[in-house]
């Protein structure tokens, strides 16, 4: 049974204007540091990384924690911009906190959603990334390469992304985001005992004004059914080829991982610069940096020497 329920907390939150966004992140460890940036998924938030931050200050590391755009204390800056959870949107969201806070390079470290924009930047800007971390691998789609349907018990395994596809979808996600966020977390990791309070502290982050149409636009546009916005079309079209990940990366994954994940033999080639997998056994699922954080931890740490 993996368990990581802690009474760790973060230092108090900052917050900063980045891009499009008033930005709320976490801090920890020395300001003059190697920069690590730690991004979280979705149904989850910065306390996936309550326990790794910790470890990675101790190290040396300067460790910032963001909320993403829809979830937290981030906000738009302002009402009239798009709600847009595209991928690109997102990875842009972390390039304007990193110019924001003056950080030319970074280690990148994610799971999820965060998986996905930590790898996006990986293969955009690979110079503005010393290192990169992700839990189930290369996440870089297309609402296109989305088009393909995949056998029965597959498309199973996304019948969130089918039921937020409809007007009846967004509004039970808005009503009951809480008992839906907390069905995924029990699906996604079966063998993580969490209690109510790791779930409520996680929890109000949904509550952001922003939440539900980010949510609900991330999935429909990958299913091509929500336009993206036209200014990020061009490095839509470069992240639908497929780019190869230069930067040298670890990819972890749980060994109970109840979310859908590629098997790592799938992309393994998607990295050309030193790679390795590693597979995080004890009953760890999908939400891994806060169910094994000192293996999250000391993937970080390793990264960089590769």
């Amino acid at each position: 049974m993996a368990t990581a329920v802690t009474d760790a907390s973060f230092s108090p939150l900052q917050q900063i204007d980045a891009g499009v966004l008033s930005v709320g992140y976490a801090e920890a460890g020395p300001s003059d540091g190697p920069v690590v940036i730690l991004l979280h998924g979705w149904p989850y938030d910065i306390y996936s990384f309550v326990d790794v931050a910790p470890l990675l200050a101790a190290a040396g590391y300067r460790t910032i924690v963001p909320y993403v755009r829809g979830f937290g204390t981030t906000r738009f800056l302002s009402g009239e911009t798009p709600r847009n959870g595209q991928q690109a949107a997102l990875a842009l969201d972390t390039i304007a906190l990193m110019d924001a806070l003056a950080i030319e390079q970074a280690i990148l470290a994610g799971f999820d959603w965060g998986a996905r924009t930590a790898g996006v930047i990986a293969a955009l800007w690979p110079e503005r990334t010393t290192g990169l971390v992700s839990v189930s691998g290369y996440l870089i789609g297309s609402p296109e390469a989305n088009k393909m349907p995949l056998p029965p018990k597959a498309e199973l395994q996304w019948w969130y992304q089918y039921y937020f596809a409809t007007e009846r979808g967004r509004a039970g996600y808005d009503t009951y985001r809480r008992d839906f966020a907390k069905l995924i977390w029990q699906i996604a990791s079966p063998r993580w005992d969490f209690d109510d309070a790791t779930f409520d502290r996680s929890a109000a982050s949904f509550d952001n004004p922003d939440h539900v149409a980010i949510v609900i636009h991330n999935y429909r546009w990958r299913l091509g059914l929500a336009d993206g916005e036209s200014h990020f079309d061009d490095l839509e079209q470069r992240l639908a080829a497929g780019p190869v990940i230069t930067v040298p990366t670890i990819t972890l994954e749980g060994d109970a991982n109840g979310a859908p994940h590629p098997e790592a033999s799938a992309y393994a080639r998607k990295f050309s610069g030193s790679y390795a997998h590693r597979i995080i056994e004890g009953g760890v699922g999908h939400n891994l940096p806060q169910e094994a954080p000192r293996a999250f931890a000391q993937a970080v740490i390793d990264v960089v020497g590769m």
